[in-house]
């Protein structure tokens, strides 16, 4: 097993990393100062890992449907029904047993439920390494991704390698599309030692999944260090997801996953930033190897770029209706501009998949 801290203004808590260790979570934390517990976890992963993470307990739990659409005003509702009908009192505390859909739900009912309550996260899903440090909580809106909640960072972070074996292949892919961005804004060395495995992620040994969770939550954990409430640097973590929130909205939530829709808003990203700064960043090295591991790099060709440039203006970075977007003015130091929508607009319709306009 492997550890790390992550400091905020906050408060600090223990990431832990290794295999099997989701069964000894009751050691890992200061079990005794809370008075009871409740879970929060979706279908998928109730049925592999819930009676693991129960033990002898009967520890009430709240099992919502898997996917995106659990991240809404109605199943938020529900939750915090189910937590008023448990009795949870200001020393309980909540689990987040799934990926970052049932940790921003979760992290956002515990956020809110009592003017706030403690939480762990136990992440199954390789993107959960991102989403489950940090502390940001939230849901959807139709509107757009992620635009109501709340900075509530979690308790403790239990990382078990384990759940990601049962993975299907296209949430490993989804995962590895923010490793990735981690190393493209923080660590060029990263990058190159994750191009240069040239295998799927879901073939790296227990060893390498734990070095990877790691390095990237270090990364995150060192920015979030820095700037707790998304003020300035933190803005830097959202690269590639400027487009690909847009993408997620404009397809309608879970039709295609959050790190294959990021993948596409990266590939443009570093397209803009090329452009921008008029310099090189190995796009057609990068962009192959995505191809390689199966992560999408066009705009799905079904989508309207007018469309997707009025969902960007209304992403959380935009200021005053203005496109805001990270960039990179090379691999490792990104930046935070501001775009025309004309040029957002050109360089999108060259970036629709199967087309050179739409």
């Amino acid at each position: 097993m492997d550890s790390l801290t992550i400091n905020t203004n906050s408060g600090s808590y223990s990431v832990y990393i290794g295999t099997g260790i989701r069964n000894k979570w009751r050691e890992l934390i200061d079990y005794a100062s809370y008075s009871s517990f409740f879970i929060v976890t979706d279908e998928a992963v109730e049925a592999r890992y819930l009676s693991s993470i129960q033990g002898h307990e009967d520890i009430p739990t709240f099992v919502v449907p898997s996917g995106e659409g659990s991240k809404s005003f109605a199943m938020y509702h529900q939750v915090m029904t189910a937590l008023l009908k448990a009795d949870l009192d200001r020393k309980s505390c909540i689990i987040a047993l799934g990926g970052g859909v049932v940790g921003d739900l979760a992290g956002f009912a515990a956020a809110t439920y009592m003017r706030g309550i403690d939480f762990i996260q136990i992440p199954t899903t390789l993107l959960a390494h991102d989403s489950s440090v940090g502390g940001k909580t939230g849901i959807n809106h139709e509107v757009g991704k992620n635009l109501i909640g709340a900075f509530h960072q979690p308790s403790a972070v239990i990382f078990d390698t384990e759940c990601l074996r049962t993975l299907p292949d296209q949430e490993w892919r989804s995962g590895f599309s923010e490793v990735i961005k981690h190393a493209l804004i923080h660590d060029e060395h990263f990058l190159q030692w994750l191009m240069k495995r040239g295998k799927r992620v879901q073939d790296y040994t227990d060893e390498e999944l734990q070095f990877i969770i790691k390095k990237g939550i270090s990364v995150k954990g060192a920015i979030v260090k820095e700037d707790e409430h998304e003020k300035g640097i933190r803005a830097y973590l959202n690269f590639g997801h400027t487009l690909g929130h847009a993408i997620e909205s404009e397809l309608g939530y879970g039709t295609m996953t959050h790190g294959e829709a990021v993948a596409i808003g990266m590939i443009y990203a570093l397209k803009l930033s090329e452009e921008y700064f008029q310099t090189t960043l190995r796009m057609d090295e990068i962009t192959k190897w995505f191809q390689e591991i199966g992560l999408p790099t066009a705009v799905p060709k079904e989508l309207s770029t007018n469309k997707l440039v009025e969902r960007m203006k209304k992403d959380k970075k935009a200021e005053n209706k203005t496109l805001q977007f990270v960039l990179l003015k090379k691999i490792g130091q990104p930046v935070k501009v501001k775009i025309d929508d004309e040029d957002a607009l050109e360089l999108l319709r060259s970036s629709i998949e199967g087309s050179g306009a739409h």
